[in-house]
């Protein structure tokens, strides 16, 4: 198969890769912006470790760090379905807005589940994925541990939200829609 044809066989879906990429790029920076603002409302990334309260029956506890994570992302969330929404799935009937933002918010938060654990594990000193010193820490800045952990997090988790918010959001939602319609339009 040439370059050519698979341009032509795949080319939608990389146009559709890119455009969910530059709405991703643009969610991070909402996603960062509330994490910093979450940040400096509480003090700083250097309080970011407090501890919120204490989860029932275990001996962990739940952090304003965690408290950060979930925040960005139920905004974020809701700025990328709109952006993805109305530019990258434009091309397909859309479902209603609701019908289409349950199994958005619902991915997402599968992938925000899994990334809190990866940001964790990025600021528990504890972890083996915990970013190292000198270089990372909790004062201002650009080395700040809490900001760099936030956007590893969401760049390791971004292919996942893309494969099955395409198959699965903005495709079968639309497509079981559609069905609807149509048969209620039959009858």
């Amino acid at each position: 198969m040439s370059p050519a044809d698979l341009y032509q066989r795949y080319g939608h879906v990389l146009r559709q890769f890119i455009k969910f990429g530059l709405v991703g790029g643009a969610g991070v920076v909402v996603n960062m912006a509330v994490a910093v603002l979450m940040n400096k409302a509480h003090g700083g990334t250097k309080f970011a470790q407090d501890v919120l309260f204490a989860i029932p029956a275990t001996p962990y506890n739940f952090r304003f760090t965690s408290l950060v994570w979930i925040v960005a992302f139920l905004v974020a969330n809701v700025f990328n379905f709109q952006l993805n929404r109305s530019w990258t799935f434009r091309g397909t009937a859309k479902a209603p807005w609701f019908h289409e933002f349950w199994p958005f918010l619902l991915v997402g938060s599968v992938a925000a589940a899994v990334g809190l654990f990866i940001k964790i594990g990025f600021t528990n000193p504890l972890s083996p994925l915990y970013l190292p010193e000198p270089w990372f820490h909790e004062n201002a800045g650009l080395q700040s541990r809490e900001y760099w952990a936030q956007l590893l997090t969401i760049v390791i988790t971004m292919p996942i939200n893309f494969l099955v918010n395409k198959l699965w959001t903005f495709r079968a939602v639309r497509r079981r829609h559609a069905e609807r319609t149509e048969a209620k339009a039959a009858d």
